[in-house]
C-alpha cells in the first residue's frame, strides 16, 4: 500500500493519495486546487489516479477534484445530499460502499455527519483489516470539526453537533486502537478549535486524550463544541459554493503581469485592492496609501479571505519573485481576481512618492503617551480572550468580522490596534485606513509585549 499525506501549513491542509502497489490504481482524498504534486508522485510511482473524494463540501478552500478529473479522467466522489447539488457528475458516496484499488488495498466508506451533514471518512482496509482512517473534518487529532460553518436544510449547529457526538461515539471511537486518524486539518484551522500540532495519531490516542472523545452528556458535548470557536472567514460560504459548481480550472503556472507606473495608478484609480504582501515592519516605513497589509509569511491566504471582497481586482506588491506565491496562495482560496503585480521594492515606491505614504507603529512603552480618547481595538478571537487576558476597556471585534462591522468603531477618535503578536493588527490597521478611518496605529509585539511589560495589570 502507498498512503502519502501532503500537508499545506499555511492553510492547516492535509491531503491524501492511497493506492496499491499491485494494480498501481490510486485515489486522492481531500485535494488541494493544485494538483501538480499528486500529478508527479503518480508519475514517480506508475500510479492511475481513478477517483477524487471530498470527505465534505470544503469551505476554507477550494478543492482541487475537477482539476484532478480534468488531468486523469477521476471521477468525484461526495457523500450523501452533496451529489444531488453539484454542477458536475458525482460518484454518490455511502456508508457500507467499498472502493477495491486491488487485492491488498481497500477503501470503505463510513458516514460522519456532524461538520456537515454530507460528511464522511475513509476507512483504509490493508488485507482487510483497518489501518488508517481519513477522517476529513469529523475528527482532528485533540479536536473535532465545528458544527457552525456551513449550516442548511433547516438544520442548526446544535442538531449537527448532537450528529458529531453519535459519529463520534459510535462510528470512530470504536475502531481499533492502533487504526492511524489522519484528518484533513491541524492546528490553526478555523475548522475547529485546540487542534494539536500533530499530522496523524491512532484511534487509541485520541479516545484516551482527545477532550472532545471523553464520555460526556450529549447535552455537555453540544455546549463544549459550539462555544469558543474562532469567528469564521467571510469566504468560507463562498468557496463552499464553489466546490459545488463547475468552475474554471486553477492554472499555477499562469504568469501574474508586472504592472507599469501607470498602470499602477489606473488599477487604484479604478478600485483594485493593492494587498501589500512584506512584513509589518517594512509596510510601515512606506507603502501605497489604502493598501492591506497581508504578509507572505503568515497564514496569507486564510487572511486575505477574511478582510478582502471574493470579487475584488487585486494588484499584488510583493518582495522580487514572490508574486507568482501570492497569487497561488490567493488561487487556493478561490480568489483568481489578481490582475498584475508591482515590485515591492524601495525603486518602485520612488516613483510614485504621491502614492506612498508611512505610519508610526506604536510601542507598548509609548501607550502611556496616547491621546486619552484613543480607542484601543482587540482583533484576536474570543478563545483567545477566554481565560480573561485582556487590556482593560479594550473593544473586541475578531480580525474575521471587522470588513463588516468597522463602522461600530468611532471616526472621530483614534485607535489602537492589537492581535496577539503584532501580525494581524498590521492587517487589521491597513484594513481600517483602506475604508476611511484616519487615525489607526498597532501595537509592535501585540498582546504578548503589553502583558511582559505591564505584568501588574495582567
Amino acid at each position: 500500500m502507498i498512503l502519502t499525506q501532503y500537508y499545506l501549513s499555511c492553510l492547516s491542509h492535509g491531503s491524501y493519495l492511497i493506492a496499491d502497489e499491485g494494480s498501481r490504481k490510486a485515489v486522492v482524498v481531500d485535494p488541494r486546487r493544485d494538483i501538480s504534486d499528486y500529478l508527479a508522485d503518480a508519475k514517480e510511482h506508475d500510479l492511475d489516479i481513478v477517483g477524487v473524494i471530498n470527505t465534505h463540501v470544503h469551505a476554507d478552500f477550494v478543492a482541487g477534484h475537477l482539476e484532478l478529473a480534468a488531468a486523469t479522467g477521476a471521477w468525484i466522489g461526495y457523500g450523501p445530499t452533496a451529489a444531488e447539488r453539484a454542477e458536475f457528475d458525482v460518484r454518490t458516496l455511502t456508508g457500507g460502499d467499498r472502493i477495491e484499488l486491488g487485492d491488498e488495498v481497500v477503501l470503505e466508506i463510513l458516514e460522519t455527519p456532524g461538520h456537515t451533514w454530507e460528511s464522511i471518512s475513509v476507512l483504509v482496509l490493508e488485507q482487510g483489516s483497518p489501518h488508517a482512517v481519513l477522517t476529513g473534518d469529523s475528527l482532528f487529532i485533540g479536536g473535532v470539526g465545528r458544527p457552525d460553518l456551513v449550516v442548511s436544510d433547516g438544520s442548526t449547529p446544535q442538531s449537527l453537533a448532537e450528529a458529531m457526538y453519535r459519529t463520534l461515539h459510535s462510528v470512530l471511537l470504536p475502531l481499533p486502537d492502533d487504526t492511524r486518524v489522519m484528518p484533513a486539518h491541524g492546528a490553526g484551522s478555523s475548522c475547529g478549535r485546540g487542534l494539536s500540532d500533530e499530522l496523524e495519531s491512532n484511534i487509541g490516542a485520541q479516545r484516551a486524550t482527545n477532550p472532545f472523545a471523553a464520555q460526556m452528556p450529549v447535552d455537555d458535548f453540544v455546549g463544549m463544541v459550539t462555544t469558543g470557536q474562532p469567528s469564521a472567514p467571510a469566504y468560507f460560504q463562498v468557496d463552499a459554493a464553489l466546490n459545488l459548481r463547475q468552475r474554471e480550472l486553477l492554472d499555477p503556472d499562469e504568469p501574474v503581469v508586472p504592472f507599469t507606473p501607470t498602470e499602477v495608478r489606473a488599477a487604484i484609480e479604478g478600485g483594485a485592492v493593492v494587498v501589500d504582501t512584506r512584513s509589518p515592519e517594512e509596510f510601515a516605513v512606506e507603502h501605497f496609501a489604502g493598501s492591506v497589509n497581508i504578509g507572505l509569511d503568515g497564514r496569507f491566504a486564510e487572511t486575505a479571505g477574511m478582510v478582502l471582497d471574493h470579487e475584488a481586482e487585486i494588484l499584488v506588491l510583493a518582495e522580487p519573485g514572490r508574486q507568482g506565491e501570492a497569487a497561488l496562495r490567493l488561487g487556493r482560496i478561490g480568489f483568481d481576481g489578481v490582475v498584475g503585480y508591482v515590485d515591492g521594492s524601495t525603486a518602485a515606491f520612488a516613483e510614485m512618492p504621491d502614492l506612498v505614504t508611512s505610519v508610526e507603529r506604536v510601542e507598548v512603552d509609548a501607550m502611556d503617551d496616547l491621546a486619552d480618547e484613543t480607542v484601543v481595538l482587540d482583533v484576536r478571537n474570543a478563545g483567545e480572550r477566554e481565560d480573561g487576558q485582556l487590556i482593560p476597556e479594550a473593544v473586541h471585534i475578531p480580525l474575521a468580522e471587522l470588513a463588516r462591522r468597522h463602522d461600530e468603531l468611532p471616526s472621530d477618535r483614534p485607535v489602537l490596534v492589537h492581535c496577539a503578536g503584532g501580525w494581524r493588527s498590521s492587517v487589521a490597521a491597513s484594513l481600517l485606513r483602506s475604508q476611511g478611518h484616519t487615525d489607526v496605529t498597532d501595537l509592535v509585539g501585540g498582546y504578548a509585549a503589553w502583558a511582559e511589560k505591564a505584568p501588574a495589570r495582567v
